[in-house]
C-alpha cells in the first residue's frame, strides 16, 4: 500500500512538471488557452479579460464553495493566482508561495521566505503574484530580492539582491516576463527612495539593465528635479506593467514622489506624480535577447496638492 501511494505520489510530480513548461509563445497567445491564467494580467495588453462564459451573471449567485485551502498567513491578499494546465500558483501575505491542484485544492508544494525583522513596507506586508517562464516562478520580495522557483517543488533555483531593503526598497508587484527577461519595478516612494525598473536573466537571475524612473542630472526631465531631489524623489513602479509586442515595447506607470503631500524640494505644481513612462530595450542578437540600452519617453498630468 505505501508503494501504492509513493506512485501516485510520483505521478503527481510529473503531472505537475507537464503543465508548469510555459514558453514565451504560449505567453504571446494565451487567448489561445482561456482556461489558463500564464501573466498577472491575463495577457500582455493589461486589460484582465477572461473569455470564459460558463459563470455569467445568470448563474454566478448559485456559485458553492468546492475546497478551501488555509496559507497560515496573516494579513491582507492582493495576490493574482496564475492558473497553468490545472495547477494554481499563488502568493500569500510575508513571501509565501504555494501552488494547488486547482480543481480539488490539493496542496503539491508551500514555500515561506526567511524575511528579516527590520523590513518596513509601507502599506501591508503584501505580494501581487508570480511570473513564469519554462518551469520556473518568478516574484519580487518584500527584502528586495527576485527570486526564482522550480514550478515543479517551490526549491529555489536563484536568489538576486536587487538593493539594500534597509533603505526603504522592497517589492510587492507580480513581475512581467518578455522573451527571456523577468521585468519588476521597486515599492518604497514614502521612503525616500529612487524608484526604478529592472530587468533580469530568466535563466540566471543576473540583471541585465536597470531603468530609474527619476532621470539624473543631465538626463531628459533632469530639469523639473530641483537640487538633490532625484536621488530620494520616490516615483517607484509597484504596479506590473504591459508590452506591445509589434513595437516591442513595454510601458510602466509610477507611483508617489517623495515627500508624497508637498511640494518641498522639487519644482512645479506636480504632487502626486502621475508618469507614464516606456522605453524600447533594443534587441542586441539575432536571437533576440535585449541590450541594456533604452530610450525613455513621458508625460505627467500637474496638479496642485494641498499641503497639510
Amino acid at each position: 500500500m505505501k508503494s501504492f501511494f509513493a506512485l501516485l505520489a510520483f505521478l503527481s510530480v510529473l503531472a505537475s512538471a507537464a503543465s508548469a513548461q510555459v514558453t514565451p509563445q504560449r505567453l504571446l497567445n494565451p487567448g489561445e488557452e482561456p482556461q489558463n491564467w500564464l501573466m498577472y494580467s491575463g495577457d500582455y495588453t493589461g486589460r484582465r479579460f477572461s473569455s470564459l462564459d460558463q459563470i455569467n451573471s445568470g448563474n454566478a449567485g448559485k456559485l458553492v464553495p468546492q475546497w478551501a485551502y488555509q496559507t497560515m498567513a496573516g494579513g491582507k491578499f492582493e495576490t493574482t493566482p496564475l492558473v497553468v494546465d490545472g495547477i494554481l500558483y499563488g502568493t500569500a501575505p510575508d513571501d509565501r508561495a504555494f501552488a494547488l491542484d486547482a480543481r480539488t485544492g490539493r496542496p503539491i508544494w508551500q514555500y515561506q521566505r526567511n524575511l528579516p525583522d527590520d523590513i518596513r513596507p509601507c502599506c501591508g506586508r503584501v505580494n501581487r503574484g508570480f511570473a513564469i517562464l519554462g518551469d520556473r516562478l518568478f516574484m519580487g520580495t518584500l527584502d528586495a530580492h527576485v527570486l526564482a522557483l522550480d514550478a515543479k517543488t517551490g526549491n529555489v533555483l536563484w536568489d538576486t539582491p536587487a538593493v539594500d531593503y534597509a533603505k526603504g526598497y522592497s517589492f510587492t508587484l507580480a513581475p512581467l516576463v518578455i522573451k527571456n527577461l523577468v521585468l519588476l519595478g521597486v515599492s518604497g516612494g514614502e521612503y525616500g527612495i529612487r524608484g526604478f525598473i529592472d530587468a533580469y536573466e530568466a535563466a540566471t537571475g543576473q540583471r541585465k539593465w536597470r531603468f530609474y524612473t527619476i532621470p539624473a542630472p543631465g538626463e531628459p526631465g533632469s530639469d523639473s528635479w530641483e537640487g538633490d531631489s532625484w536621488k530620494i524623489g520616490g516615483s517607484p513602479a509597484w504596479i506590473t506593467g504591459t508590452y506591445d509586442p509589434e513595437t516591442n515595447t513595454t510601458f510602466w506607470t509610477t507611483g508617489n514622489p517623495s515627500p508624497s503631500n508637498r511640494g518641498i524640494g522639487r519644482a512645479g505644481d506636480i504632487c502626486t506624480q502621475i508618469r507614464f513612462s516606456l522605453w524600447t530595450p533594443t534587441p542586441a542578437n539575432s536571437n533576440g535577447t535585449f541590450s541594456s540600452r533604452a530610450t525613455m519617453s513621458m508625460t505627467t498630468t500637474p496638479r496642485r496638492f494641498p499641503s497639510w
